[in-house]
């Protein structure tokens, strides 16, 4: 008797031999398994006897899953790899957090020392060591060079954690210590590249005569400071009251940092200090949060990244269903023989899952090795540049997430074409020619593999810092694949709609375009997305180049200055008459202070979103003014006048009042000077950020600081805007106000363009792996087209159709289909960048016809190439073999 399930008769055996060597080698293995299969009924049964296929079926090697296994391993490598570098460097910084923080809490306070009631609060906690970081220019003796610096003076303690470095073997506090009546400095090699200086030279800050005693090599705590556009210059505590930098208003910070007791935790001094000092208005960190705005940072582009990587294993996704249907379509002889014995459905697509279920672990296993070595060549390079000490490891969490990622991404991709295969009858499976692709999936594939999408989804936006950009990144790539399908429809109707053409070549293009089976569809998904995000992310970061080293450096003023003394606004601008005679000159009288409370709420007791969040963090600049700024105009509410005496006001910035929540008639408090200052939001502004020019999130009415000891912060437009003219204007300012810094916009945005470099090789990278993963797409699916057009090819040689005839026409149709996908990229990418441009980053936006022509170029160079190099195998097809089949 024979097992139920196969074919009894032995007719059937030999009908099914005739179906070719796979049905041979699938009856014979029917055979063999026959007494087995009478005892394997149960379900655990089937599932071994599905394996035991599966694996017996891919002994001839993973042909045809090329692109298959590339496209899940570049994308789980994408993933993994970015995810590992990432917590390696969080792990660096929580490793290091107390080097880098300089001890196990700080506490800062902007233009004050803390008061003796501080100090002893401070001193009970543990050991101390105060520093002060303001910028204040340099210059040397023996030359007239001068550039900004980045100025710390530290006191004997200094550093608590950590080790300082210097280029001479001798100790810091040697170095800047007091010498036949000079004090010591050092400073960073690029301080000594920029002014030409050598060890034992001289240079002048602020009253102060220094000498420069050694190169700063390591700098333990520079991370915590922030981001510095100036070389560091490191001094001792009495030199920087020698140089009488610091005067009232002065913009200037003091630091404190404790090393605690080995019992003492830090969250109990935190604590102490909101309890017994709250009115105190310092910065407090623990070594936990070393250097919030680095782990902030690498936490966003970490994310940005994982969103890049995952576009591409999605991107990837549909080359996996490519290649799962075409393999599919290779193996419809074998699937004849099992349905012929009587397999049902789904143990058909048992077996195929099954293979698909393991050539998936080998290309997501490929994925994580890549990923996993990743750290290890990335740690050498990110030292260079960010100083925390790295120690590769291989990080478990990260590889899990590009292994889930990786895993339901294929199987998602994996079951439409499975869902298809499944009924589709034996007798429609030994026929030759036709295709499965018309048949749509039944509901429980479609639904399985929507369900695995979604899932993906929701990781990558639970997974994100940024949740409302991974939700609109997620939504972004879900409406272009919709939009790409419409696409594709659309060039398929153009194409079916064309009038009549004479040209034999041009005909057969137009026809393959809309004919069934067309590669359109494939064409248009697979190189759109790919196409897309690179005209985005090129069009971003060429608009973000073109305004700050165009547009914005026009209007921006030529020069900042800062630390001007409230008492010198008149002499310093009658100086700058006669130095540059005809310029515009402009200040504001400007503090320093921390926004405690809104609407008489502590900001730490409050959820703000992430955009708004920069605002309510460390101290904001502060100034006040009887009249309403320039740049600015009003949006709700009315100025006060100009001889007000009431309650304080302030007036706040619109988009970001917007984002907090805030509206005319809030309260904010803020704390200046060790003191809480409480004032009502009279009106809200917009503000013309990207005009550089002085600008503040808030200003205060005049009465609000009445008595306060402020500076000024003042600019200059030079009408002459020549090197000679900025030497003229340094020089002299160097004899007159030696205490002031001048900051020259030109160097500060030369900066900004140099960290926007170092970011965009990052970006262009990222958004290359997703442009690889669109083109191991397009030559899958132009692969599988290429084989499925052997027939047509065969049957127009036939009826006189000559070679070269053939080639015009295919790439023709390539060269349509590549024309169609550009514009599609060029329009969708272009949208993208002018709302992240405009809307986002509130910039002025360009369309770039570089990145335009660019993209169409390599549309076409990628379809007609892909496509023509696929064609010359068809093309060069014998005609009797399928000239039989027909």
């Amino acid at each position: 008797m024979q097992p139920a399930g196969f074919c009894a008769q032995r007719q059937d055996r030999t009908c099914c031999s005739a179906s070719g060597n796979g049905g041979r080698r699938v009856t014979s293995a029917v055979d063999s398994l026959s007494r087995k299969t009478a005892t394997q009924a149960t379900r655990p049964g089937k599932l071994r006897l599905a394996l035991r296929f599966a694996l017996r079926e891919m002994r001839g090697g993973l042909s045809g899953f090329f692109i298959f296994l590339a496209c899940l391993t570049l994308g789980v490598a994408s993933i993994a790899a970015v995810n590992s570098v990432s917590q390696m460097m969080s792990d660096g910084i929580a490793r290091e957090g107390r080097s880098i923080l300089g001890g196990d809490v700080r506490f800062s306070l902007p233009q004050r020392q803390a008061t003796a009631d501080e100090r002893a609060f401070l001193a009970g906690a543990g050991a101390v060591s105060e520093s002060s970081a303001l910028r204040s220019m340099v210059r040397p003796v023996a030359n007239e060079g001068q550039s900004i610096a980045e100025i710390k003076a530290v006191d004997g303690a200094y550093p608590l954690y950590g080790e300082v470095r210097l280029s001479e073997d001798v100790p810091l506090a040697a170095a800047l210590e007091e010498r036949d009546g000079v004090y010591g400095a050092v400073a960073a090699a690029e301080l000594f590249s920029r002014l030409g200086l050598q060890i034992g030279d001289r240079v002048r800050v602020g009253e102060a005569e220094l000498e420069m005693r050694a190169v700063l090599d390591h700098e333990p705590d520079l991370l915590s400071d922030g981001f510095a556009f100036a070389p560091r210059l490191m001094i001792g505590l009495p030199a920087l009251e020698a140089a009488q930098l610091v005067q009232p208003g002065s913009l200037v910070e003091f630091d404190y940092k404790v090393r605690l007791p080995d019992d003492v935790p830090v969250a109990s001094i935190i604590q102490a200090a909101e309890a017994q000092q709250a009115d105190a208005g310092w910065s407090v960190r623990g070594y936990d949060r070393a250097a919030p705005a680095l782990q902030r940072n690498i936490e966003r582009f970490s994310q940005f990244l994982t969103l890049v990587g995952l576009t591409a294993l999605v991107v990837g996704g549909v080359g996996i269903a490519n290649a799962v249907n075409a393999y599919l379509e290779g193996k419809r002889n074998v699937i004849a023989t099992f349905k012929s014995l009587g397999a049902g459905g789904n143990f058909v697509v048992s077996i195929y899952l099954l293979q698909i279920f393991i050539l998936a672990t080998i290309g997501v296993a490929c994925g994580l090795a890549l990923g996993a070595v990743a750290p290890f060549v990335a740690a050498r390079f990110l030292e260079a540049a960010i100083p925390v000490a790295t120690q590769p490891s291989v990080y478990p969490f990260a590889l899990l997430i590009a292994t889930v990622f990786g895993y339901l991404t294929a199987l998602a991709f994996a079951l439409l074409p499975l869902g298809r295969t499944r009924d589709v009858p034996a007798a429609a499976l030994f026929r030759q020619t036709g295709s499965n692709a018309g048949l749509l999936a039944q509901w429980p594939f479609l639904l399985a593999s929507l369900v695995l999408i979604g899932i993906v989804c929701a990781m990558a936006i639970v997974m994100a810092d940024d949740r409302r950009i991974a939700v609109t990144f997620v939504a972004a790539t879900a409406v272009a694949f919709v939009i790409l399908r419409l696409v594709a429809q659309i060039i398929r109707m153009l194409a079916r709609r064309a009038p009549r053409v004479h040209s034999t070549s041009l005909r057969l293009a137009i026809g393959n375009i809309h004919r069934p089976g067309a590669l359109t569809n494939s064409v248009v998904l697979s190189l759109g997305l790919g196409l897309t995000l690179l005209v985005a992310l090129a069009t971003i970061d060429n608009n973000i180049r073109s305004e700050i080293g165009g547009s914005l450096a026009e209007r921006a003023p030529d020069f900042f200055f800062v630390d001007l003394q409230f008492d010198q606004t008149e002499a310093f601008a009658e100086e700058m008459a006669v130095l540059a005679p005809g310029s515009q000159l402009e200040s504001v009288p400007m503090l320093r202070g921390r926004i405690v409370e809104l609407n008489g709420v502590n900001v730490r007791d409050l959820e703000v979103p992430q955009e708004a969040a920069w605002v309510l963090r460390g101290d904001r600049g502060l100034t006040f003014s009887s009249e309403l700024p320039g740049n600015s105009t009003l949006s709700q509410g009315t100025w006060w006048p100009q001889d007000y005496t009431g309650e304080n006001l302030v007036s706040f910035a619109a988009r970001e009042a917007e984002q907090l929540g805030l509206k005319p008639g809030d309260s904010v408090t803020v704390n200046v000077l060790g003191r809480n200052i409480t004032a009502r939001i009279a009106n809200l502004r917009q503000v013309e950020w990207e005009s550089l020019a002085i600008n503040f999130v808030m200003v205060f009415s005049p009465n609000s600081f009445a008595g306060a000891p402020y500076s000024s912060l003042a600019t200059l437009h030079l009408q002459n805007d020549t090197p000679e003219a900025e030497q003229t204007v340094l020089s002299g300012l160097a004899e007159s106000f030696p205490a002031v810094t001048a900051v020259r916009v030109r160097d500060a945005l030369d900066a900004v363009n140099n960290l926007i470099a170092q970011l965009a090789i990052a970006i262009r990278a990222a958004a290359a792996v997703a442009l690889l993963a669109s083109v191991l797409v397009l030559s899958g699916a132009l692969a599988a087209g290429n084989r499925g057009r052997v027939h047509d090819a065969v049957v127009l040689k036939t009826l006189g159709a000559t070679r070269t005839t053939l080639i015009r026409a295919y790439a023709t149709e390539y060269m349509l289909l590549g024309l169609g996908t550009a514009v599609f990229a060029i329009a969708a990418g272009s949208l993208a960048s002018s709302f992240v441009v405009a809307t986002i980053m509130q910039l002025p936006f360009r369309f770039d016809w570089t990145v335009a022509l660019v993209t169409l170029a390599l549309s076409l160079v990628l379809t007609i190439g892909f496509g023509l190099a696929g064609t010359w195998r068809v093309l060069g097809q014998r005609s009797a073999p399928v000239l039989r089949t027909v």
